[in-house]
């Protein structure tokens, strides 16, 4: 762990221990919504809540507080995964990335947007996207979801008022914002 430990943007001092490695547990168990949209919580939440949304895209918040100037992820309505993804979807994936990232950008204070796909909570596709705040250089790279987890929140007044952003910047270019 030396190596990882020396990097200037490692969030940890002081004396670490690596967890011992687990068992592995086969098969995998079924992740939300492996089943079929019944059982997943993204197809069964409402609209309303959505930050951002078209007919066949949905923006939601991640969370009920946030340590960084936007954590958001992208979902399609429908019920699929990036391996199912239907041709249609997949070809509006790339600009609809841009757009939620150059909505994010024209946040004040927004130098860079990670944009990532974990697929292991749920067999919905969901891209998160994750804005490091300008001049934090300490969060750049792979360690800024570890300080999403660890800096203090920000306030909900300044959270709500990015996601109005966001949901105002990409509804410019079609969709409905629904963020309050």
């Amino acid at each position: 762990m030396s190596s990882v430990a020396a990097w200037e943007t490692f969030p940890f001092e002081g004396d670490l221990q690596v967890k011992c490695l687990q068992p592995p547990v086969l098969p995998d168990p079924d992740c939300n919504g492996e089943a079929g949209p019944e059982g997943c919580t993204v197809c069964r939440r409402p609209l309303s809540e959505a930050l951002w949304a078209d007919e066949d895209w949905r923006l939601d918040a991640v969370g009920a507080e946030s340590r960084l100037p936007a954590v958001v992820m992208l979902q399609p309505r429908g019920h699929h995964d990036l391996s199912d993804l239907p041709t249609e979807r997949a070809a509006e994936l790339g600009p609809l990335l841009q757009r939620v990232e150059r909505a994010i950008l024209s946040l004040d204070g927004v130098a860079r947007v990670h944009v990532n796909r974990w697929g292991d909570g749920g067999a919905h596709l969901h891209i998160w996207f994750l804005a490091r705040p300008a001049g934090m250089l300490q969060l750049r790279g792979t360690f800024l979801l570890v300080w999403e987890e660890i800096l203090p929140p920000i306030p909900e007044a300044e959270r709500r008022q990015a996601h109005r952003e966001i949901a105002t910047a990409l509804a410019t270019e079609g969709g409905t914002a629904y963020a309050r």
